[in-house]
């Protein structure tokens, strides 16, 4: 497979009408009682265009509640979400796992790869439950793992892995299935300065050849560079400060 068709592809296929890669309409996430309500995000509102978004703030501030409503891991209390072309709030529970599959690629701070697969059988995977036949599945994950500099480990299990190296497959399994938008939630947390330099060079990439927006919920202030923005939550709030 021709690596530079391929993406070539997968950027027509993520490009549209100019309009926000992500809205949030006055979107809320409460936990606790009802009497003394605790808000995760606390009315909500913002539009993020195409690229790196940094979204970042102290513990507790509602990062990874925006990363997991994004990724329809969870809902909100009231508000509306846009993510691509799709409305969240207008999915049914059945039509959920094919918007995780084809719309949002989500890159988990402790990865959760398969530990009994090989790299290449946990990249392939996604696009195998999508319905993609089972050699074109591999010759995508192929071609990704090259992409991330891992085809020479095509037959390792995670366990045989950097964490560096564990970081850029879950990052190819993300891509597999081609979403307009990837989220990844401390994605450097783990990571050494050397490691989280290069997965962040392979988020910059992504987001500059238009493969994929791709939006990080970070503390780590040395990887903002690298961002197009940079939006501070404080209290379940956007600080404006």
């Amino acid at each position: 497979m021709n690596l530079g068709l391929y993406l070539e592809g997968m950027k027509e296929l993520n490009q549209g009408p100019e309009q926000p890669v992500i809205e949030l309409q006055d979107v809320s996430r409460v936990y606790g009682h009802t009497t003394k309500p605790v808000y995760a995000l606390n009315h909500v509102s913002l539009e993020l265009p195409s690229g790196i978004t940094f979204i970042t703030g102290p513990s507790g501030c509602g990062k990874s509640t925006l990363i997991n409503l994004l990724g329809a891991l969870d809902r909100p209390d009231s508000g509306r979400i846009r993510v691509a072309d799709t409305w969240l709030s207008d999915l049914a529970d059945k039509d959920i796992d094919e918007y995780r599959r084809h719309t949002v690629g989500i890159v988990f701070q402790f990865f959760h790869l398969i530990p009994t697969l090989t790299i290449l059988e946990n990249v392939s995977l996604p696009a195998e439950l999508a319905g993609i036949p089972f050699k074109q599945a591999k010759a995508k994950a192929e071609t990704l793992l090259e992409r991330v500099d891992l085809l020479d480990r095509v037959s390792h299990r995670p366990h045989e892995l950097s964490g560096g190296e564990i970081q850029r497959t879950a990052i190819a399994r993300a891509l597999i299935n081609d979403p307009a938008v990837i989220l990844a939630d401390e994605p450097t947390g783990n990571l050494d300065s050397t490691a989280s330099h290069r997965v962040m060079t392979l988020f910059r990439t992504i987001a500059g050849e238009g493969i994929a927006s791709v939006l990080i919920a970070s503390h780590d202030r040395e990887m903002f560079q690298s961002g197009d923005r940079v939006l501070k939550l404080r209290d379940g709030k956007l600080d404006h400060s």
